[in-house]
């Protein structure tokens, strides 16, 4: 959350999924004003990620970087463009008929 607020990620959520799915326990959906942008910070983030837990994350979506997946084992990261964020809307599909958190700056 910290790389994400650094590189002034948008409208950042986290939606957390233990004991509702198995593929994660938290999912965290943020946005980049541009593609360079969302590159930028998915890389970044990455770097972080092995720099602390010593194992690389899994990215994909990197070189177009519209929708930025990151698999960092228990915790899944999407970075958007906005209007990308908007059509998919993963915020609503992932909620669970809960309201995602938005996290303060």
């Amino acid at each position: 959350m910290a790389s994400l607020d650094d590189d002034q990620a948008v409208d950042t959520i986290s939606i957390p999924l233990a004991g509702k799915s198995s593929i994660a326990d938290h999912m965290v959906i943020a946005s980049g004003r541009s593609t360079r942008q969302v590159a930028s910070m998915a890389q970044k983030l990455a770097e972080r990620i092995k720099a602390e837990t010593g194992r690389p994350a899994r990215i994909e979506g990197l070189p177009t970087a519209d929708w930025v997946l990151i698999d960092a084992g228990d915790v899944i990261v999407h970075l958007f463009r906005p209007e990308v964020r908007s059509f998919y809307n993963l915020e609503r599909m992932w909620s669970f008929g809960d309201a995602p958190t938005p996290l303060a700056h």
